[in-house]
């Protein structure tokens, strides 16, 4: 396996095809390229904290083939798995950086911390968990700001998405800080000054995600775009479900606040789309409704952000 070196991060191997043509259609909306690059674990915090193990803060990069832009819109794609599970190759990840960019974006599927605490039935180590995660999030946005020539990437238009606690990952570093984080453990603590999307972040994707406290929504006007399945048990679509408030109440929530969203819901099924949530097991069918959900939210960031 060949190994390149360039400043700030480790670049592995290209494993799709270079070239490619463009076919007819929208970009950012159809499906236009043909060939997708990728490059795989690269690093993003060249710096990691004493004890913490590289590969959190790896990435793997998806590029359209023989594309002449100079400036194309990065969405970082945030794996799911309660902070405690997964990485950049889990799930439906894959297969979003790939769709997304045989589209026109470039797409980075990102690492981050993992918790070593039970999340999954202690409410204070999932918020501790996402708090930490979002750090990371923030640190790779930042990356991406400073390499922006590098990866040719229109800095104004860095959108977050993810799935599960990805999706909650995105929405939560938009409209929500670590102070706000503390305070929902800790309701004695002092706020500090407020600072909201320090990444400038145009969009947020949520794929059956949520929010511990839709109060926040008020603290940015970034478009939100959600898909969730009405049998979710996971993450609750329309109730708060352990703390987490899920798409169908972050939809109302924006409706009232004029925050442009939109919300797809896929009736019957559960967690990750599945008919039965399985999180070691994924079938066709369920990818092809990965594959939609990835459509819908495509359409919805063209016109929020192209037309």
């Amino acid at each position: 396996m060949l190994r390149l070196f360039i400043p700030g991060c480790i670049l592995t191997c290209i494993t799709l095809p270079l070239y490619g043509q463009q076919l007819p259609g929208t970009r950012y909306k159809d499906l236009v390229f043909t060939a997708v690059t990728v490059n795989k674990n690269i690093m993003y915090q060249p710096n990691p904290p004493a004890g913490v193990k590289e590969k959190y803060y790896l990435f793997d990069l998806y590029q359209p083939g023989n594309d002449t832009s100079t400036s194309r819109p990065l969405i970082l794609w945030i794996h799911g798995g309660g902070f405690k599970f997964g990485n950049k190759s889990s799930r439906g990840t894959p297969l979003w950086c790939r769709r997304f960019a045989e589209r026109g974006y470039v797409c980075a599927a990102v690492n981050y911390r993992l918790s070593k605490k039970n999340t999954l039935s202690d409410f204070n180590a999932l918020v501790n968990a996402c708090s930490d995660a979002i750090e990371d999030i923030n640190e790779a946005v930042s990356f991406f700001e400073k390499n922006h020539a590098l990866y040719k990437i229109d800095t104004s238009r860095i959108i977050l998405a993810g799935n599960s606690a990805g999706g909650m990952m995105a929405l939560q570093s938009v409209y929500s800080n670590t102070s706000l984080m503390k305070q929902t453990n800790q309701p004695a603590v002092s706020p500090a000054p407020p600072a909201f999307n320090p990444g400038h972040i145009a969009a947020v994707v949520n794929f059956w995600g949520g929010m511990f406290d839709t109060s926040w929504l008020k603290n940015a006007s970034v478009p939100i775009v959600s898909v969730h399945g009405s049998k979710d048990r996971i993450v609750p679509a329309d109730k708060p479900g352990k703390g987490i408030y899920g798409s169908f109440i972050i939809h109302r929530r924006a409706d009232t606040l004029h925050i442009p969203n939109r919300l797809k819901v896929y009736e019957g099924y559960a967690h990750e789309l599945q008919k039965h949530f399985n999180p070691l097991w994924t079938n066709k069918a369920t990818k092809v409704r990965w594959q939609g959900a990835g459509q819908f939210a495509a359409d919805f960031l063209y016109e929020a952000l192209f037309k």
